[in-house]
């Protein structure tokens, strides 16, 4: 693991790794800070893991951190302190194997995709320039843009954009994928496209690390997910496990809200409120259709009933105390 403790002028991410932990880890850090000149804490001690082979939702509100520390670990900033290793590796043997798509490569509006994906394999210094038509349409290909190759990119979508850079991130083979802000602008289908390309590289065995602020978003392609705010890391671990501490709640919908939390105080259901036509409680291990049974079995009219289960903004409204959207 790369020790910093930067001095001017030091170098960083050259020492090698130390430790199985690190090794068994495709991003690990220790009390990975940034502090810019003038005081301010871009990222205040990081401690973070992500295994191998997860989809990983890097979780914050804009301004929470998450560029700079993406930035640190690819080697585009230096660290003012702490640990990090990438792939278990030195960082200068671990960037080969990583791509990334940090706000977007610019590519030639006049050029095709194919052509520009050239472009961008002529300037890998270890690439063979015999082969770059094959790795070219490998990586279109995987990104379901093989029919489109000849398409100037300037009439690409705005979905079909962000799998060409992801393409251009893919060009040769690579065990950790970064994306920041994937979906970041992109309509339903553009968004749809991202997140099922996404769920297909990690399926191959690439780990794939996702900086975002839609939460709903990770949760719907993510196996795990850490949750930063104001440069703190407040929670880590797998979506699960995020919302394990969390209480599932039941919602009926009802024209008679009195006489519906009546009957599930009386089955022993906890912290029943109504609220209007809304009626909600902890649903414990209460089964939700016997629930149902009993209402109607006591003349209450169901309109609705509903799970509710607790997402990543109710995690982060519960570590914090603030809504998702706060200004970081």
């Amino acid at each position: 693991m790369t020790t910093v403790t930067q001095e001017a002028g030091a170098p960083f991410g050259a020492a090698p790794p130390s430790g199985d932990q690190a090794a068994d880890a495709a991003i690990r850090t220790r009390g990975l800070t940034k502090r810019f000149k003038g005081g301010q804490v871009a990222v205040d001690k990081l401690d973070l893991t992500v295994p191998r082979g997860s989809v990983f939702g890097f979780l914050g509100p804009n301004g929470s951190g998450k560029t700079t520390t993406i930035r640190m670990l690819l080697g585009l900033v230096a660290p003012t302190e702490g640990e990090y290793s990438v792939l278990g590796l030195p960082l200068a043997q671990a960037l080969p194997k990583v791509g990334a798509v940090v706000e977007g490569p610019a590519f030639y509006p006049y050029l095709s995709g194919a052509a520009n994906l050239m472009r961008f394999d002529a300037a890998d210094p270890a690439a063979h320039g015999a082969t770059a038509r094959r790795r070219v349409a490998d990586a279109l290909e995987r990104v379901g843009l093989s029919a489109a190759a000849g398409k100037r990119y300037r009439n690409y979508s705005l979905g079909m954009r962000q799998r060409l850079a992801i393409a251009a991130a893919l060009l040769g083979p690579r065990e950790l994928l970064v994306l920041d802000e994937p979906t970041n602008g992109l309509d339903p289908q553009g968004t749809r496209e991202v997140r099922t390309l996404v769920k297909e590289i990690a399926a191959e065995g690439t780990t794939v690390f996702v900086s975002s602020h839609l939460l709903a978003e990770v949760e719907q392609m993510c196996t795990h997910a850490a949750i930063m705010r104001t440069g703190k890391l407040v929670a880590q671990g797998t979506i699960a496990s995020l919302s394990g501490g969390l209480v599932t709640r039941i919602k009926v919908e009802t024209p008679d809200p009195d006489d519906a939390a009546r009957v599930l105080t009386s089955l022993g259901l906890a912290d029943v409120r109504a609220d209007g036509r809304e009626v909600t409680a902890e649903l414990g291990g209460h089964a939700p259709e016997r629930i149902n049974a009993a209402l109607v079995g006591e003349g209450v009219s169901v309109r609705g009933l509903a799970v509710v289960r607790p997402s990543l903004e109710d995690v982060f409204v519960g570590l914090t105390g603030e809504g998702f959207d706060v200004d970081a």
